[in-house]
């Protein structure tokens, strides 16, 4: 058995702030990927996998909900004869390596399941969202579904607010000297804790002051101006989103990396900007020029996304 390929998620706009219902814009990273597999030996990273397919198989089964229902006896057939994910995404990095998993899941063992290919209405959509919120939690403790459903449909996804997604057309790369990148901080982040203080944070009428007034308004900016292709105004934005993240999510940012995301703003070589959750994983990268950039992060790995 060999299930089809299901890829890792970029949050290019967005952390944090959709929790907050304000925008996000997520798309696919086809660097990274996971499918179904089994084998016959189950060492090593293979048996970690089944053990984890068995508890969250465990789990689904006591899932009282009318939202979706799966193929159990399958699931469970195919767990006994060594059924793993196979998976090239790092993590605790921010880019859904537990999104993968439950799109494979899904679209493997759901009974009544909406595809890719019909239709893709608001409600198929907000459904959507709703069932992989369920079925993430499990590794989250609190799971908004969108990993998993960028990874199930494998399009952009524009977040306009909780009850308002949809597919979105973000403009073709263009062969310039802009890019988005992703700065490996080689270290492993956990979403858990950082959802934790960042909502701790919200009881302070400051902090949930400038999410509204600040966070949210100018990651409304940046995405409106990505999805047309305002380069110029998106590197101002981008800019401002940069400052306001190092002021006031100092915790979400690996210590190692406050001087190398100020050093971005002072030089304007590069912008950085928080991948997923923080704590750790990826750092996001915007530049306009990407050699200048990897000049200034020699001594860093860096992975290309995207070209402005």
């Amino acid at each position: 058995m060999k299930g089809p390929l299901f890829y890792a998620k970029i949050l290019l706009f967005g952390e944090y702030g959709i929790i907050k219902d304000s925008k996000g814009l997520a798309i696919p990273f086809n660097a990274y990927r996971g499918a179904l597999k089994t084998s016959t030996k189950l060492t090593g990273k293979v048996k970690i996998s089944n053990e984890s397919l068995q508890r969250f198989y465990t789990y689904l089964a006591t899932l009282e909900t009318d939202l979706v229902s799966f193929n159990l006896k399958d699931f469970k057939r195919d767990i006994d004869e060594g059924m793993y994910f196979d998976s090239s995404i790092p993590q605790g990095y921010g880019v859904g390596s537990s999104g993968a998993l439950v799109a494979s899941i899904y679209d493997k063992y759901a009974t009544d399941k909406i595809t890719v290919l019909e239709n893709l209405t608001r409600d198929k959509l907000l459904n959507l969202k709703k069932v992989f919120s369920l079925m993430e939690s499990f590794f989250h403790g609190n799971s908004s579904g969108l990993d998993p459903l960028n990874s199930y449909l494998s399009l952009p996804i524009l977040i306009n607010s909780k009850e308002n997604i949809e597919p979105a057309g973000i403009p073709s790369q263009k062969e310039g000297k802009g890019a988005v990148f992703l700065l490996d901080s080689e270290q492993i982040g956990e979403t858990a804790p950082m959802v934790n203080i960042f909502m701790n944070k919200m009881k302070n009428e400051g902090f949930r002051k400038m999410i509204s007034e600040e966070f949210a308004t100018t990651t409304d900016a940046c995405i409106d101006d990505f999805l047309h292709g305002n380069v110029k105004s998106l590197f101002g934005n981008v800019k401002s989103l940069s400052k306001i993240v190092l002021k006031n999510f100092k915790p979400m940012i690996p210590t190692a990396f406050h001087k190398v995301w100020e050093n971005g703003i002072t030089t304007n070589d590069y912008y950085l900007k928080l991948c997923g959750s923080g704590g750790g994983g990826y750092i996001l990268g915007f530049t306009e020029d990407y050699a200048k950039a990897q000049k200034s992060l020699k001594d860093y790995k860096l992975e290309l996304v995207y070209r402005f």
